[in-house]
């Protein structure tokens, strides 16, 4: 029977669990006494040999790298982090909730959103043609690229809500950062204060880290051996350490809080020293790159996480509520919006936050600025919001200007992104080897 039992096989044993002999790592060990086999292997063909296999290669069989102990491990991490976010949102009273995944527009405004479109018909499936041009919902639809919105709806009859669900991102970056796929974890308040939200940020995930670090899976992922086939005692040492330096900076008190004027000053202070080449020169109008956003990080952080607040509404969505901060401009247009991300030292942008506007007039005016209504609509300039019609001009949005329309809230939020803080916990780089399933830009075999 010995001879079947090649890497794969499943098997059922019984035997005797008996303590392991001085000088043994574990601490008991199984003493065989009857091995059946449940689930044969052919130890020829079987993708997954018992030698060095590269993060690539098991990209391309992800159904068994499931099998593998370090993506176990990844799943128990990702399992244990869900229950403390859960545990952490409960005992702070918000509202759990499951928003859609279709949905009738594009949240962030950027046009990188999956259309859904149904097969119909025996032949169009296996052809790949869509027959018809009946939309199925009446108008197109789209996978959700963000919860956001549709939290929103709640905030008035809840005042703290969240959500961890599927995103979907139709964009074509082919990047250790990105997926078409992926979990976002997303609250929203009652507030009037960009500082609360950012509070709320930083107690979640101090909370996770803490939490992670003394769990069973923690532990197992310092002592985990999974880089190189040639691992030494060193090399592991070095990764453990690169582990507990970031569980250590989540775990301090009072992350840097910098504002993006104070940023891009920083930055173009950094530009005359020679030792220091940026691909891309600051500019305040363009945002951060992510070799910007790895060099405030280093710098301020020191360790930390930084937030940076106060971008420009410009790279920004039209939803944000403007800042209260008077900024010293580079330029006389130089405005701004309540909101920060979040940057995590080598990982970068990984939370990105706002007040949202919650008045009906100037949040028309936005969507007409980021060519989401048509700009001829006609506002009543009455004095309440309540009081101001409808145009007879649609929009997919219609629904989320009635949020405003009747009775709106100052309230602001977040989304995290659940897959990249994983993997900035668990040492991955890769954000497609922390996802089961990972589906990005001509990838999606399973």
């Amino acid at each position: 029977m010995h001879q079947s039992l090649g890497t794969g096989t499943a098997v059922t044993i019984s035997g005797l669990w008996r303590r392991s002999p001085p000088g043994k790592e574990q601490s008991h060990e199984l003493h065989a006494e009857d091995v059946t086999i449940v689930g044969a292997t052919d130890p020829e063909s079987y993708p997954i040999q018992k030698k060095y296999h590269s993060a690539e290669y098991l990209r391309t069989v992800p159904h068994l790298r499931l099998r593998t102990p370090f993506h176990a491990l990844l799943a128990r991490l990702r399992s244990d982090c869900e229950f403390y976010v859960s545990a952490f949102f409960r005992t702070n009273q918000y509202i759990r909730l499951h928003p859609p995944v279709i949905t009738s527009s594009d949240c962030e405004g950027a046009g990188e959103v999956f259309t859904l479109r149904p097969k119909e018909g025996k032949g169009d499936l296996l052809s790949g043609s869509s027959a018809g041009t009946d939309e199925f919902f009446r108008d197109p639809k789209y996978l959700t690229v963000s919860s956001q919105l549709h939290l929103e709806a709640f905030v008035h009859e809840h005042q703290k809500v969240w959500a961890l669900s599927p995103t979907f991102r139709a964009e074509k970056s082919d990047t250790p950062r990105h997926l078409s796929e992926f979990y976002m974890l997303e609250a929203e308040l009652r507030t009037e204060s960009i500082d609360s939200v950012m509070d709320l940020v930083e107690d979640l995930i101090r909370d996770v880290a803490v939490q992670v670090q003394s769990s069973e899976a923690g532990k197992e992922l310092l002592a985990v051996k999974h880089t190189t086939e040639a691992d030494t005692a060193k090399e592991m040492s070095s990764r453990a350490e690169v582990m507990i330096r970031r569980w250590s900076g989540l775990k301090r008190k009072f992350w840097p809080r910098i504002t993006y004027s104070e940023a891009i000053k920083l930055l173009e202070a950094a530009t005359h020293d020679p030792q220091i080449v940026f691909r891309y020169k600051p500019n305040w109008h363009s945002g951060l790159q992510l070799e910007h956003e790895k060099f405030i990080a280093a710098e301020i952080g020191q360790g930390s996480p930084v937030f940076v607040t106060d971008y420009p509404k410009s790279v920004k969505p039209f939803y944000m509520l403007p800042s209260d901060v008077k900024t010293i401009a580079m330029d006389d247009d130089a405005s701004t919006a309540a909101c920060f991300d979040l940057l995590l030292p080598e990982a970068c942008e990984v939370v990105g936050g706002s007040l949202r506007e919650h008045r009906l007039k100037p949040l028309l005016r936005a969507m007409q600025e980021h060519s989401l209504l048509p700009v001829a609509r006609s506002e009543d300039h009455t004095s309440g919001n309540a009081s101001l019609a409808k145009s007879p001009e649609s929009s997919n949005l219609d629904w989320y200007v009635d949020l405003r329309r009747y009775g709106s809230v100052p309230h602001g939020g977040f989304g995290l992104g659940f897959d990249r803080l994983l993997g900035y916990l668990a040492g991955v780089d890769n954000v497609r080897d922390v996802a089961p399933w990972p589906r990005y830009y001509g990838k999606c075999d399973c």
